[in-house]
C-alpha cells in the first residue's frame, strides 16, 4: 500500500507526522471517512513490533488529549492510577515516555494542531502519528501527508466484493452499476465500506441503491460502527464549524442544492452583504476539507456526498428545507445581470439543473424560480438545444400550476413550451397528449379563435405531421389558416405563417400541385406586406426553392437558392443560423443536379462555420457534418463518408439520445454508407437495429419507419436474400399506399423497387406491370423531365429489353437502380 509505505518514510525520517488529505481530479478532500484512522490503525497493526508501546488517543479537544494520556497510566500502573486524579496520571503517563524510548502515540481526529504543541516538544523520543479532517494549521507542527481517494476500478471492485461476497463474479451489469454507485458516493472509503455492507445485508441490489442514498447514510449495517457512519461523522464536522463560523454553515447548507463542481465564487455573493465575511466562512470551510478551491481559488468544488447528507434531513411541508431558499435565490439575483454571452450562461446552467433535479417534494412554489428557470430553458432554444429544456419546463410548468392554476394563460404557455421540448427531444408520445390538453384549454379559457388558440392548434397540426400523420395534420392546418383569415385578416404575419405551413404539409404529403401555388402565393404577400427582404420573406423564398427541387425543376430551384443565400448574407450577416441553412441547402441542390465540384466545398465552408458559431454538437452542425458525408459517398469517396458517418452518429447518441429521431437517421445513413462500401456485414444489423428503433419510436407505420424498412428490403436484395427482400418491399408498397396515398412521390419510389427486386428474381411478369405503372404515375404527378421520372423510363426499358433477349446459360439480367433520395433540411418548422 503506497500511502503506508509514504508514512512509514514520514515517520522513521520526521518522528511525527499529520494525515490530512489533497485534491484528486477536483474531488473534495479532507472529509470525514476518507480513511484517516483506517490507515493509522493499519500502521500501528502492520509496525508494532517496531515500537515499545502503541497508544491510540483520541484527540478532538485538549481534555480527551489529557484522558487519553490519563489511560495509559491506568494501564502501566493501575495500583497508583487509582488513587491519583486525571491531570496527576496524564504527568506520570508523559514521565514514564520521557523514559521510555521507541513509542508510537496516535492522535486520532485532532481539531487545533496547536494543542499537540506541547506534546511534541516534550516527548522527542519516539513518533507521533495525527489524523485530523483540517489540512491547515500544521506547517508549524509536523509534516503533512496528502491522503486521496481511492481510484474508480479500485472503487467498483471493492463495492461488488462486499455487497456480492467474496465468492460472486460481478455481473457485467453488476460491475457497471457498481463503477456507477462509486462514482456517486465519490470513492470515498467509509461510504463504499457502508454501501458494501447494507447491500450484503439486506440483498438490495446494486442498481438500487443509489435512490436509497439519502435514507441510509446513517444506517449502521453489521460491522459498522454506529458512530462512524458518514452522515454522523460530518454531523460532527458541521458542529465544529457552526462554532467557529455559522455563516460557513449556511453557506454549506446553500452549496448542496448546486451542481458539485465549479460553483462560481461571484454566484455566492448575495449570501454575505460583506466580501470578507464570505471569504472567511469559504476559508473555514476548506480548512474543515468540506470545500475545494479551483486552481485560480475563483470557484469552489463540493462532494456530491456531502450534498446528499446536507439534503436529506425532511422538513415540513411548505417550507424550505436548509439552504434551499438562498440557493434559488441565487440563481435569481445571477440572472438579473446576466447577459446573451455563453461562457457565463454555461457555467451557471449545471446549477440551475441541479436546483431542478433537487427540488424537495412539498417546497413552496415560487414565480421568480420559475421565471429563472424559463429564462434558462429560453437561452437554451435560441441555442437550439430545446431537447435539453425538459428538466427546466417541466419544473416552470409545475410551479405555475401551483401559483396561478391549471389554465392560466402563464400556465397554458408553460404547458405548450414543454410540449415543445418533447417534440424537439423526438418524444412524440408525450409531446401530442400535451399539445392536445393545452388546445382543449385554450379553447375553453380564451376561446375557439383567440390568437393564442390558433398558435396552439397549429403547434398540434405540426406534431401530428411530425409525428408522419398527415391524415389528422393537413385537416388542422387548413382550418387554423381559414380562421387566422377571418379573425386576423389575409396578410397578417400569422396568417402567412399559416398558410407557409399549409403549403409545407402538402409538400409533405407529395401534393406538390397544391404545395407551390400555395408557396408562391405566400412569397409574394409576405414581399408586399413585410419586404422583399424581411427574414420571413427570405424563409418564404427558401421554402419555395425548396418546393421546386422536389418537383425536380432545378432549372428553378438553383437559381432562387442563390438569391436567397445572398439576400441572407446582406440582410443577417455570413454566419446567421438561417444563412448557414440556406448555403446548406443550395449545396443540397447543387449535389442533386450532379455538381459535387460547387457541393462539396459549400457543405465544407458552411460545417467550419457551424462549428465556429454554434458548437460542434448542435443539431444544425450535426446536420451539416451528415450532410457532408453524403456528398462524399455520392462523389464516391467512401473513406472519407465512413468515418465522418460515424462520428456524426456518436454525436447524436451523446447528444440527442439514442433513440432521437435524427439519431435514427443518422444510424441509418451509416448502414447505407456501408451498403455502398459492399460491407453488408455491417449494413444489414445496423438496418435491422435501426428499423426495430424506428418501429418503437415512430410507430408502424411513420414515413420514416417506411423508409426504414425500403432501405432493409435493398440491403436484403443486395444480399441476394431475395426471399426476406421482395415480401418487405411488397409490405412496405402497401403502408406507403395506406398512409401516404397511390400517387405520393415515396409510395412510387416503394413501387419502383419493388419492380426492380422482380426483375432480379426474373419475374418479368410482374417487374414489367409495375415498371408500367410507376412511369406513367411519375410522368403524371412529376412531369416528363424530373429525374425519377427518367429513372422509371430507364428501368422499364431495361426490364422489356431483357424480355426480349432468348434465356441462354450463365446469363444474368442487370437489376434496377432503386431510386437515391438526397436527405436535406426542412427549411421551415411551424412555430
Amino acid at each position: 500500500m503506497h500511502e503506508l509505505t509514504t508514512l512509514r518514510v514520514l515517520l522513521t525520517d520526521a518522528g511525527e507526522a499529520a494525515v490530512t488529505q489533497m485534491t484528486r481530479t477536483r474531488a473534495i478532500h479532507g472529509l470525514g471517512g476518507i480513511g484517516k484512522t483506517t490507515l493509522a490503525l493499519h500502521y500501528a497493526h502492520t509496525y508494532r513490533r517496531d515500537y515499545t508501546l502503541v497508544w491510540w488517543i483520541t484527540a478532538e479537544t485538549t481534555e480527551q488529549i489529557v484522558t487519553g494520556l490519563a489511560s495509559l497510566a491506568m494501564r502501566l500502573c493501575p495500583q497508583w492510577a487509582l488513587t491519583a486524579g486525571g491531570p496527576e496520571r496524564a504527568a506520570w503517563a508523559i514521565l514514564w515516555l520521557q523514559w521510555h524510548p521507541g513509542w508510537l502515540l496516535v492522535f486520532d481526529n485532532v481539531e487545533r494542531p496547536t494543542d499537540l504543541r506541547h506534546y511534541l516538544g516534550t516527548l522527542p523520543d519516539g513518533h507521533h502519528l495525527a489524523t485530523s479532517r483540517k489540512g491547515t494549521g500544521w506547517h508549524t507542527i509536523a509534516p503533512t501527508m496528502p491522503l486521496g481517494l481511492l481510484d474508480a476500478d479500485t472503487s467498483a471492485d471493492l463495492l461488488c466484493t462486499l455487497a456480492l461476497g467474496g465468492q460472486h463474479t460481478p455481473t457485467p451489469q453488476q460491475h457497471r452499476q457498481a463503477q456507477e454507485l462509486a462514482a456517486e458516493l465519490g470513492y470515498l472509503p467509509l461510504a463504499l465500506e457502508q454501501a458494501g455492507a447494507y447491500l450484503y445485508e439486506t440483498g438490495t441490489g446494486l442498481g438500487d441503491y443509489p435512490a436509497l442514498l439519502g435514507r441510509v447514510l446513517d444506517t449502521a449495517p453489521e460491522g459498522i460502527d454506529p458512530q462512524r457512519t458518514i452522515a454522523r461523522i460530518w454531523q460532527h464536522t458541521l458542529t465544529a464549524i457552526h462554532t467557529r463560523n455559522p455563516l460557513a454553515v449556511t453557506v454549506l447548507h446553500t452549496l448542496a442544492w448546486l451542481a458539485p463542481d465549479d460553483i462560481p465564487r461571484h454566484l455566492l455573493t448575495p449570501l454575505a452583504p460583506d466580501p470578507v465575511d464570505l471569504r472567511e466562512a469559504l476559508g473555514v470551510l476548506h480548512a474543515y476539507n468540506m470545500i475545494s478551491f479551483s486552481a485560480d481559488r475563483q470557484s469552489v468544488s463540493v462532494h456530491r456526498l456531502v450534498q446528499t447528507v446536507l439534503r436529506s434531513p425532511t422538513t415540513e411541508a411548505d417550507t424550505y428545507p436548509p439552504g434551499r431558499q438562498e440557493a434559488e435565490h441565487l440563481a435569481q439575483q445571477a440572472l438579473l445581470h446576466q447577459d446573451t454571452d455563453d461562457t457565463p450562461w454555461e457555467r451557471l446552467l449545471p446549477h440551475l439543473l441541479a436546483l431542478v433535479a433537487t427540488t424537495p417534494p412539498h417546497c413552496p412554489p415560487s414565480m421568480q424560480t420559475a421565471d429563472t428557470y424559463e429564462t434558462a430553458a429560453r437561452y437554451l432554444y435560441r441555442q437550439g438545444r430545446d431537447a435539453h429544456t425538459i428538466a427546466l419546463r417541466t419544473a416552470t410548468l409545475t410551479q405555475r400550476e401551483q401559483i396561478l392554476g391549471d389554465t392560466h394563460p402563464r400556465t397554458l404557455t408553460s404547458r405548450n413550451n414543454l410540449a415543445a421540448a418533447y417534440r424537439a427531444a423526438g418524444n412524440l408520445a408525450r409531446a401530442i397528449p400535451l399539445y392536445e390538453t393545452t388546445l382543449t384549454q385554450h379553447e375553453q379559457v380564451l376561446g375557439d379563435t383567440h390568437p393564442a388558440t390558433l398558435t396552439s392548434r397549429n403547434n398540434l397540426a405540426y406534431a401530428y405531421w411530425a409525428a408522419g400523420g398527415l391524415g389528422r395534420a393537413i385537416p388542422l392546418f387548413e382550418t387554423t389558416l381559414a380562421q387566422c383569415e377571418q379573425i386576423l385578416g389575409d396578410t397578417h404575419p400569422h396568417t402567412l405563417r399559416g398558410r407557409n405551413n399549409l403549403a409545407s404539409a402538402y409538400e409533405s404529403a407529395g401534393d406538390l400541385g397544391r404545395a407551390i401555388p400555395l408557396y408562391e402565393t405566400t412569397l409574394t404577400q409576405r414581399e408586399q406586406v413585410l419586404g422583399d427582404t424581411h427574414p420571413d420573406t427570405l424563409t418564404s423564398r427558401n421554402n419555395l426553392a425548396y418546393a421546386y427541387w422536389a418537383a425536380g425543376d432545378l432549372g428553378r430551384a438553383i437559381p432562387l437558392f442563390e438569391t436567397t443565400l445572398a439576400q441572407y448574407e446582406q440582410v443577417l450577416g455570413d454566419t446567421h443560423p438561417d444563412t448557414l441553412r440556406g448555403r446548406n441547402n443550395l449545396a443540397g441542390a447543387y449535389e442533386s443536379a450532379g455538381d459535387l465540384g460547387r457541393a462539396i466545398p459549400l457543405y465544407e465552408t458552411t460545417l467550419a462555420q457551424c462549428e465556429q458559431v454554434l458548437g460542434d454538437t448542435h443539431p444544425d452542425t450535426l446536420r451539416g457534418r451528415n450532410n457532408l458525408a453524403g456528398a462524399y459517398e455520392s462523389a464516391g469517396d467512401l473513406g472519407r463518408a465512413i468515418p465522418l458517418y460515424e462520428t456524426t452518429l456518436t454525436q447524436h447518441e451523446q447528444v440527442l439520445g439514442d433513440t432521437h429521431p435524427d439519431t435514427l437517421t443518422s444510424r441509418n445513413n451509416l448502414a447505407g454508407a456501408y451498403a455502398s462500401a459492399g460491407d453488408l456485414g455491417r449494413a444489414i444489423p445496423l438496418y435491422e437495429t435501426t428499423l426495430a428503433q424506428y418501429e418503437q419510436v415512430l410507430g408502424d407505420t411513420h414515413p420514416d419507419t417506411l423508409t426504414s424498412r425500403n432501405n432493409l428490403a435493398h440491403a436484403y436484395a443486395s444480399a441476394g436474400d431475395l426471399g426476406r427482400a421482395i415480401p418487405l418491399y411488397e409490405t412496405t408498397l402497401t403502408q406507403y399506399e395506406q398512409v401516404l396515398g397511390d400517387t405520393h412521390p415515396k409510395t412510387l419510389t416503394s413501387r419502383n423497387n419493388l419492380a426492380g427486386a422482380y426483375q432480379t428474381a426474373r419475374d418479368l411478369e410482374r417487374a414489367i406491370p409495375l415498371f408500367e405503372t410507376t412511369l406513367a404515375q411519375r410522368e403524371q404527378i412529376l412531369g416528363n423531365s424530373h429525374p425519377d421520372t427518367l429513372i422509371s423510363r430507364n428501368n422499364l426499358a431495361g426490364a422489356r429489353k431483357a424480355a426480349a433477349v432468348v434465356q441462354q446459360p450463365d446469363t444474368t439480367t442487370p437489376a434496377a437502380a432503386p431510386d437515391h433520395q438526397l436527405p436535406s433540411d426542412i427549411p421551415e418548422q411551424p412555430v
